[in-house]
């Protein structure tokens, strides 16, 4: 029988994780496909079969990551193709002779960077999809997407290879029904549907009772798939235990299709005798055509948060306030006496917000966020936080920027961060879930009231978010572009790495004018010659010109400051012909040099 003929009439029941089997096999998580899929293929037929076994009608094959991109982690981009098509020809040797379906799966590229244009993606999905397609599968099986663009591509990919063959779209969202993004998953579903999808649903992430709350907010409009894990999982001994029995899971299933699944199965930890409970659970049970109205629960839309906001830079520009914001580095020591007497002294010379950076550099210093507090607490200075995506997971940055938001702080840098290991923790290991610019999307979530897993916040933060530019690269397209990234990100105004030339100054104005969003120029005084050499030699992202350094050669001391001093001047000058407002950034703490800046700041406007 045809596969989507049947499912209006039948529920089917879909395999568990060929991941989770592989593991049971002694096989590594990160073993290569190479390996698995041609060197040792029984491994792979003999998990099929042990699902064909337990009763599962659909099986996956073993090619979720067996894409161009996750592929090159393993030094095997260039056989994406071959190693789908292995997939795939295994599935059907397990599923000779049997009346059971093959589905090719197909995962999320797994980039975490969106400059893969969706071209590019198109192809690289093509190229899979191709294989798995001349490897005879019976429908093509999208699972895990959290992002809906990124499916919608590789749904058109499908549609374009094989108008015919089909569909199921199966997406990542909240218990709340929405997508990371925040948009609810039924609107996800919806564009899907129109597009070509066969079946929507959800997989992964959530054990049962979070899929049948899921379940509960997807209408019948739908031909609906429901895949989740076995429950929250534990980590022992360098594995994933998931807890949830399989007689309890197949109780569970009863439920999926009471609430309008017809295709059912398990993801993450789901093993044949999940699959055997679920079989005999839904034994004789047909698809619905109506569901209890009373389980939707309408969810509330996040409340205004009724706190006062403090007054943000963007406030003074538009009011003519020419802006200065002074970086000064929270200290490496619990010495804080200084640091707070230099903070003053920059307020009083006329800067309107301290920035404090994130261990820039990766050299540890004070927590940022703990010196900004006691910044606006105790001395009403107006803190802007670096956060970089270095030092903390997906779930740190969130609860970083959700204890940001509690302490009333609104402006915050997002930076991706140099790497630890050339910092001075070489052995410490960087993170990098994201980078700035998915940052800046989960901040603008926040910003709507939603975490990145789609959940409400309840009161929706207030973030004022700016990003970074480098002017001095050498590819200046590059970088505009890259600016053009973040602020459809969400970033509302610029902070540029330290301008030592003013004619480059122009330079920016010209090239980033179509922006419409305020540029802070960044201003760093020179302190010497030896600095000089060392920031241009050693230093990312600072770049001084050959007529600047040979001014500052051989100066040390008072020499070397009035120089430096008399540089920035001109690049102020120059900054405020064509922006709102400057950024100083202060030398080694030498804030006297600083604050004499941002008193020249006040006299010239």
């Amino acid at each position: 029988m045809d596969f989507l003929e049947e499912l209006k009439s039948s529920v089917i029941c879909g395999d568990g994780a060929m991941g989770t089997e592989l593991m049971s096999a002694g096989v590594p998580l990160d073993v290569c496909f190479e390996e698995v899929n041609t060197t040792n293929p029984d491994i792979v037929v003999n998990i099929h079969k042990s699902y064909i076994q337990a009763g599962a009608r659909l099986i996956e094959t073993n090619t979720f990551g067996a894409n161009g991109v996750r592929l090159a982690k393993f030094g095997l981009g260039s056989k994406a193709k071959d190693l789908s098509y292995a997939g795939a020809k295994l599935a059907r040797q397990a599923a000779a002779d049997s009346n059971i379906y093959v589905a090719g799966s197909v995962g999320p590229l797994g980039s975490g960077d969106k400059s893969i244009d969706s071209a590019d993606q198109e192809k690289l999905f093509s190229e899979q999809i191709c294989a798995l397609l001349d490897g005879k599968v019976d429908l093509i099986f999208l699972e895990t997407f959290q992002d809906l663009d990124e499916i919608r591509t590789a749904l058109a990919a499908a549609k374009k290879l094989s108008p015919t063959i089909p569909v199921v779209c199966s997406m990542v969202c909240s218990e709340e029904a929405r997508l990371p993004s925040s948009l609810p998953v039924v609107q996800a579903f919806r564009q899907l549907v129109r597009l070509g999808a066969d079946v929507v649903g959800v997989n992964c992430v959530t054990g049962p009772n979070a899929m049948v709350r899921t379940l509960r907010r997807i209408p019948l409009e739908f031909i609906i798939s429901a895949f989740p894990n076995a429950g929250y999982p534990r980590y022992h001994e360098g594995r994933f235990l998931y807890n949830a029995a399989p007689e309890y899971f197949g109780n569970s299933a009863k439920e999926f299709v009471r609430l309008g699944a017809c295709l059912i199965g398990g993801c993450c930890g789901v093993g044949p005798a999940h699959i055997r409970e679920m079989v005999k659970a839904i034994a004789g049970l047909k698809p619905v055509r109506s569901k209890p109205t009373v389980d939707w629960i309408p969810e509330a839309s996040p409340s205004p948060n009724r706190r006062h906001p403090e007054t943000s830079i963007l406030d003074l520009m538009a009011r003519g306030h020419v802006v200065a914001v002074t970086e000064l580095d929270p200290p490496k020591t619990l010495d804080l006496d200084k640091y707070f007497k230099a903070a003053r002294t920059l307020i009083d010379a006329g800067s309107d917000a301290i920035t404090l950076a994130d261990n820039s550099l990766a050299i540890l210093r004070l927590s940022n966020l703990a010196v900004g507090a006691i910044l606006k607490q105790q001395y009403n200075i107006m803190p802007l936080l670096h956060v970089s995506c270095r030092d903390r997971n997906l779930i740190g940055l969130q609860s970083e920027l959700l204890g940001i938001a509690a302490l009333g702080i609104r402006h915050i840098l997002p930076l991706t961060g140099d790497p630890a290991k050339f910092g001075d923790h070489p052995g410490a290991s960087s993170v990098y879930d994201v980078n700035s610019i998915q940052l800046m999307e989960i901040i603008a979530g926040l910003n709507r009231g939603y975490n990145f897993a789609g959940k409400t916040i309840k009161y929706p933060t207030d973030f004022v978010m700016g990003c970074t530019f480098n002017p001095n690269a050498k590819n200046l397209d590059a970088q505009v572009a890259r600016l053009e990234r973040k602020i459809a990100a969400g970033a509302r105004y610029v902070m540029t790495q330290p301008v030592f030339d003013p004619a480059l100054v122009e330079v920016v104005d010209n090239r980033t004018r179509h922006l419409a969003v305020p540029i802070l120029i960044g201003i760093w005084p020179l302190l010497n010659g030896r600095q000089a050499e060392f920031l241009h030699h050693e230093v990312p992202g600072i770049i001084i010109p050959d007529k600047v350094r040979s001014r500052m050669s051989g100066t040390e001391g008072a020499e070397g400051r009035i120089r430096g001093i008399a540089v920035a001047k001109e690049v102020v000058r120059a900054a405020l012909d064509h922006f709102p407002g400057v950024y100083l950034i202060t030398p080694f703490l030498a804030y006297d040099t600083t604050a004499e800046l941002a008193q020249f700041v006040r006299t010239i406007t």
